[in-house]
């Protein structure tokens, strides 16, 4: 295991809007770099970064964040402080009986308050999941390559968690075909050593495919469904 997962990337045409957005609602600080802003995870949560992207809705999202609840008031009130801040409620299909509350922040990217009870959440903190349109066989790649075992494997299911517990990472089919152009959501990883190219060298030697390599360093590959992801440079990680 040479790299490790710094954050979720999404692209905006107005970055600061979702930053602002995320940053008060997860109680996070924003840390502008080159590339974009970090709002970073710590050792159990998953960071979250936005960077300037197309303009436009985001479209089909193939990444959904999921928060957890203590109980019935703290739903209700993440619910109304995410409204107050900007988001909006969606309607994706959801039933009157389902327990979850599907709302899309500033960027248009939908994310679900889940319902208090959860056991599959306990514990996983205020971010709890990241839930990822894709293959089983995308889940054991990013395993493998993240070092981080499975904590649910049932049909096409598959869900990650790091050994430290916190956000969990899960892959499902999902009925909605996938946008023909790139996604605007990506893993951003950094090396755990520093060494960028061991890092890179042991993603493709698990199935991961070359794709580009940017003027800040930055290397961009694709999973073994063809989702883009980044390795930066440790020193340019924020």
């Amino acid at each position: 295991m040479r790299s490790r997962l710094l954050a979720v990337a999404f692209e905006a045409e107005d970055p600061a809007a979702p930053a602002r957005f995320w940053a008060a609602l997860l109680g996070r600080e924003i840390v502008e770099d080159a590339d974009g802003l970090l709002l970073p995870g710590g050792d159990t949560q998953l960071g979250l970064r936005f960077v300037p992207g197309r303009p436009g809705s985001p479209g089909r999202n193939r990444m959904h964040l999921h928060l957890t609840s203590a109980d019935p008031d703290d739903q209700r009130n993440t619910v109304a402080t995410a409204v107050g801040l900007g988001a909006r409620h969606v309607d994706v299909g959801q039933r009157p009986e389902d327990g979850h509350v599907v709302l899309a922040d500033p960027a248009d990217y939908k994310f679900c308050v889940i319902e208090p009870g959860d056991a599959y959440l306990a514990g996983c903190g205020p971010l709890g999941e990241v839930t990822c349109a894709g293959s089983r066989r995308a889940g054991m790649f990013w395993s493998r390559a993240l070092g981080w075992p499975l904590v649910w494997d049932k049909g096409e299911q598959i869900a990650i968690q790091s050994p430290r517990g916190g956000t969990k990472v899960s892959w499902d089919t999902w009925d909605d075909a996938p946008e023909a152009e790139p996604t605007r959501q990506r893993f951003e990883l950094v090396p755990v050593d520093g060494d960028q190219r061991a890092a890179v060298d042991a993603l493709v030697s698990l199935g991961a495919t070359r794709a580009d390599a940017r003027d800040d360093g930055t290397v961009e590959l694709t999973d073994p469904d063809g989702n883009g992801f980044r390795v930066r440079p440790l020193q340019s990680a924020g």
